[in-house]
């Protein structure tokens, strides 16, 4: 069996140096690491266009891919809305011809690191994607053992929202690089990342001359020095990217996005944080600010045709000294749209709690998530409400009532259809407006659907059996019907990590769980 021992022993070793106590546990972690991270993987591999794979045939034992160099790639049957770690290997065997490596036909090697595999595909760009992975096993890993010593019970609910974000230790429920951590140190990872839950990050604040500062929305007397513009700054930031030293100023507790932190007053601030997370470097762009005054009233337009059952996060203000690298926001709470008593969740946090009869909690929160969604769908507006964008307020007995969406930034609109409907548009970014039903339906569908739900369902039938159930009372639209009657669509995620020429999103299909036969 394969090994990639790079990633992992030099995360081992400064763990080691840095954390020993943590070591036996990481090493006790790696098995399940490298398993969540292939079963990612083995699903793109089965349902993403690569270009290298002639054709998959699925057998009585599993599932056959047959790669353009003669070469077969074995592995069980997969399910595309599965969260659990079920692929433990795959096997690669040269195939009749020998195969791109000019192996022995027949010879069969046994895989169970995706960062080995990955390598051992040769593939196109395969190489930097193979990093990624070694990263992320080790960093899922890492996330793991340390999660095993906070000791907290499921049923124990957390006092803020910020230690919602916190139990989310898996990171992506189906992204191959859902625990990368590229950039950053073990003592980085441990000081700044939700998943390690420190106790507190404290932000730098780095003063800008107001004419070198492009502003929307109010920005706070308290980040203002006469005519300087104070923004803050993640350390990770100032010191790899902007190779500065700021004044230490705000303690934060970090959220999912990892660069986004909760201040102790009730804000939230999004930071530049220029590191590839998962698919794409994370930064502020200028026209993200300039659109976010604009996008914030604009939410508050939608949330005011949902008759109550959704709340948008209203952006407080926005700063950038006109570069991508040094900017934040400052944005509402979601707790504030919870009454006492009840919870905001983000909707990646609901596998980590014990919920209520919880088959017949997921077709109730099913059909208030597609209710919302398809109405806004049916206005115009495409939400991209994934695990992290998406909250849910639960009541004290864990019913779901509303929904809180935040980040507006890349929700897709239809000027066709909300002019239909009344909705005047504010000036909102080209790349924001379309019309193309394809389009608006991927971009909530893909969310909401093939992500969220699925990944609170954690797999196939207990998806179908929400989403039956939900269908029936959602209101009936041709989008409604499109959602029971054809493919899911899906981004291609890793596919996009081997086409680094190739701009924006790239799709795929997936199979639809109402659809008999599909899968």
């Amino acid at each position: 069996m394969h090994r990639s021992p790079t990633a992992e022993a030099e995360l081992a070793a400064e763990l080691a140096a840095l954390r020993p106590a943590l070591g036996p546990r990481f090493a006790a972690a790696l098995p399940g690491a490298r398993a969540a991270v292939l079963t990612r993987l083995w699903r793109a591999l089965a349902h993403e266009p690569l270009p290298w794979i002639a054709r998959r045939e699925p057998g009585r034992e599993g599932l056959t891919l047959h790669l353009r160099d003669g070469r077969r790639l074995h592995g069980p049957h997969a399910d595309p809305y599965a969260t659990a770690g079920y692929v433990t290997e795959v096997r690669l065997d040269a195939g009749a011809g020998g195969g791109a490596g000019g192996g022995v036909a027949g010879r069969e090697a046994v895989h169970v690191d995706p960062a080995r595999l990955m390598t051992d595909l040769a593939v196109p760009h395969g190489g930097s994607l193979a990093d990624e992975l070694g990263h992320s096993t080790a960093s899922l890993a890492l996330s793991r053992a340390g999660h095993a010593s906070f000791g907290r019970h499921p049923n124990e609910w957390p006092a803020h929202d910020w230690e919602w974000e916190q139990r989310v230790v898996d990171g992506h429920p189906y992204h191959p690089n859902c625990r990368s951590r590229p950039g950053f140190s073990v003592a980085e990872q441990l000081a700044y990342a939700p998943e390690h839950r420190p106790r507190s990050v404290r932000l730098g604040l780095l003063p800008v001359p107001a004419g070198e500062c492009l502003v929307s929305g109010v920005w706070p007397s308290e980040l203002r020095d006469g005519e300087r513009v104070v923004i803050p700054v993640h350390p990770w930031q100032a010191q790899h990217v902007l190779k500065r030293t700021c004044e230490e100023g705000l303690a934060a507790h970090p959220l999912m996005s990892l660069r986004t932190l909760a201040l102790p007053d009730g804000p939230h601030v999004k930071t530049a944080l220029s590191a590839r997370l998962t698919s794409s470097v994370r930064d502020i762009s200028v026209g993200s600010v300039t659109a976010s005054a604009a996008l914030s009233a604009f939410g508050e337009t939608l949330a005011a045709r949902t008759d109550g059952l959704l709340h948008t996060t209203r952006t407080l203000g926005a700063v950038t000294a006109r570069t991508p690298d040094l900017a934040a926001l400052l944005r509402e709470s979601p707790a504030v749209y919870a009454a006492r008593g009840e919870h905001v969740v983000p909707v990646a946090a609901l596998a980590t709690t014990e919920l209520p009869a919880r088959a017949g909690w997921l077709a109730e929160f099913a059909r208030l998530a597609l209710t919302v969604g398809l109405r806004l769908l049916e206005l115009g507006v495409a939400l991209e409400a994934h695990g992290q964008n998406l909250l849910v307020v639960l009541s004290a007995s864990g019913a779901p009532l509303r929904l809180v969406y935040r980040d507006l930034a890349d929700i897709r609109v239809s000027p066709a259809r909300t002019a239909r409907h009344g909705l005047t548009l504010p000036k909102l970014p080209e790349r924001i407006l379309t019309d193309d039903v394809t389009a608006l339906r991927r971009k909530l569908f893909g969310s909401l659907v093939a992500g969220a739900l699925a990944g609170t369902a954690g797999s196939r039938e207990a998806l179908r059996a929400a989403l039956a159930a939900a269908v029936r009372e959602v209101p009936s639209t041709a989008d409604t019907a499109a959602l029971c009657e054809e493919p899911l669509p899906v981004k291609a995620l890793t596919l996009m990590r081997l086409s680094p020429g190739v701009s924006g999103d790239q799709w795929t299909e997936l199979p639809n769980p109402l659809v008999a036969g599909e899968g």
